[in-house]
């Protein structure tokens, strides 16, 4: 809506009803369950690739919040240089010099997200909600972005509106405003459209 000219989103209150929530959970730990089993060999290729690629683990362990803002570990490929982050928390680009060879690759395909289906089948995260983020920048942009805290309304996901639409380096307010519209029109068929549309954008960039 609008008003006096100024463009307006009105948000639910009532979030994600139990039947609702049962079934998106549901379907997380069936698709999970089998994407984890189908995509193995890929997985395999994938950790075999960063392991050759640059010195260091091959996953990436990182403090995210999640549903209601609860603490979790998420889990990735590496696509960085060992200890890149070091003591204080930098957001990342396309561009960033710390990116390795293969990780690049990876963030331009996704890849580096597929060990993040464990998270899913845990259930600390969803196939398909508004990416989690660290709580350094959490705090940062609660105080910045009126209606930032309104993500964490649903679980976070591997895939969302904004990382279709988006890409690495988009910026915090644009992802908002793809991720407040998610969470104010969840449906079953809104995240079986945006996994489709994951799916196309991944083979896209693997071609």
């Amino acid at each position: 809506t609008n008003l006096f000219g100024i463009p307006l989103v009105n948000l639910s209150r009532t979030g994600l009803g139990p039947g609702m929530k049962a079934l998106k959970r549901f379907v997380d730990i069936v698709v999970s369950a089998v994407a984890l089993v189908l995509l193995s060999p890929i997985l395999l290729l994938v950790a075999w690739s960063v392991k050759r690629g640059s010195a260091g683990p091959v996953f990436y362990r990182q403090e995210r919040l999640g549903l209601h803002g609860k603490p979790f570990h998420i889990i990735k490929f590496r696509t960085m240089v060992q200890d890149a982050e070091g003591a204080r928390p930098q957001l990342s680009s396309d561009e960033d010099p710390r990116i390795t060879h293969v990780g690049k690759r990876l963030r331009q395909t996704r890849l580096d997200e597929l060990p993040q289906l464990w998270n899913v089948a845990k259930g600390e995260m969803s196939l398909v909600g508004p990416r989690p983020e660290r709580p350094a920048f959490v705090s940062q942009f609660e105080n910045r972005l009126p209606g930032y805290s309104r993500r964490h309304d649903v679980p976070p996901g591997i895939t969302g509106l904004a990382q279709i639409r988006g890409r690495y380096e988009t910026e915090p307010d644009y992802k908002l405003g793809h991720d407040l519209q998610y969470v104010v029109n969840w449906s079953p068929v809104l995240d079986l459209m945006i996994m489709l549309e994951t799916i196309v954008v991944m083979a896209r960039r693997l071609a």
